[in-house]
């Protein structure tokens, strides 16, 4: 294992795990946890090894995003802002926006949440971005923003004119142009808080700006992310499985065992698939079959999460367990980046059952 990824893993079982509970209903815990990463340099993963690093591997990548989401749904949810942040800058073409950013971005130096969600939306912009002539102004709505008073700043993405879509660097916090709604109530992960922002002639300079993208950008990136978001779930699934194997060491019941072996070796079959579907070099696989991946691994982070529930009684239903904790992150992991094509693909999963 790649030694920046084993000092990762490492926290997150050892340091993170062991407070999912706390880190998920208060902000102070999970800015320690946070820290935490920020401390070791583990908060650009993806970096370029021109800008420091350590440029993990697409699959390696990966790896860390299960074992996050097994650890702590809400320092998965809210890492993976920043993370998504990095690498989207480093592939910008604002060559000083880069200098400026990416070598502070591993240590917490440099903060940057991420705010483009609105682009998916059907129908006319809900944020617009009119050319000035030292960059651009905004108006409109952004709805979903994570890091409420984590992240200074976060990188936006508003419709232009044209059909193309520019995406900048604007402050996370109250001022001129920009302001945030209340922090959202949320089933789960509500702790990194979540708002909606409201734009109304906000300047976006020519050298906050990271880069363009040509119109229906975010649809053909959805197509090719179809399985990625997928890592996410299978780390919820084993993180509902590390539930039942604690129930079987303090329970000693033979069908809990039975229950938990058979979920593992689903799972290990559904990460292999994963990781093939997601490898850029099967060209033969196809986007019903990426879509199915998807679905069977929200599936299976349901079940598992379900069978944790089932397998720590009544117990689970106190809002400190474990399997209550996870049993909900598993609904945001069956809706996280869900397109139309992926809640078919999920419902048609779930339908033929029975």
């Amino acid at each position: 294992m790649n030694k920046v990824l084993e000092q990762a893993v490492d926290y997150l079982r050892t340091e993170v795990a062991p407070r999912a509970n706390v880190i998920d209903g208060d902000v102070t815990a999970l800015k320690v946890a946070l820290d935490g990463l920020c401390s070791r340099g583990l908060m650009a993963l993806r970096r370029p090894d021109a800008y420091g690093g350590p440029g993990l591997s697409e699959i390696e990548f990966r790896h860390f995003q299960e074992e996050a989401a097994r650890a702590s749904g809400s320092l998965a949810f809210l890492q993976t802002q920043h993370q998504s942040a990095v690498s989207m800058i480093s592939k910008g073409d604002n060559r000083d926006l880069k200098a400026e950013y990416l070598p502070q971005m591993a240590d917490g130096r440099k903060l940057v949440g991420i705010g483009f969600s609105q682009l998916r939306r059907p129908g006319p912009p809900i944020l617009t971005a009119d050319p000035v002539d030292d960059g651009y102004v905004l108006n409109g709505q952004c709805p979903w923003v994570t890091g409420l008073g984590i992240y200074p700043e976060f990188l936006i993405g508003a419709s232009l004119p044209d059909g193309r879509a520019v995406f900048g660097i604007v402050p996370f916090q109250d001022s001129d142009g920009i302001s945030f709604g209340p922090v959202m109530r949320l089933a789960a992960m509500e702790s990194p808080q979540t708002v909606a922002a409201e734009l109304k002639g906000l300047h976006l300079p020519m050298d906050r700006v990271a880069f363009h993208k040509p119109p229906g950008w975010i649809h053909s990136n959805d197509l090719i992310n179809i399985t990625i978001q997928g890592f996410f779930a299978v780390g919820c699934a084993r993180a509902g499985l590390d539930v039942v194997l604690r129930a079987y060491e303090r329970k000693g019941t033979d069908f809990i065992k039975s229950a938990y072996d058979r979920l593992v070796e689903e799972l290990q079959w559904c990460r292999q698939a994963m990781v093939d579907a997601q490898d850029a070099s099967t060209e033969d696989v196809t986007t019903d079959e990426k879509l199915r991946v998807r679905a069977w691994a929200i599936d299976l982070a349901v079940r598992c999460a379900h069978a944790g529930v089932a397998a720590s009684s009544g117990a689970a239903n106190s809002l400190d367990h474990d399997a209550q904790r996870v049993f909900r992150e598993a609904l945001v992991y069956t809706v996280s980046a869900q397109t139309g094509p992926v809640m078919r693909a999920t419902l048609e999963r779930i339908a033929s059952r029975g």
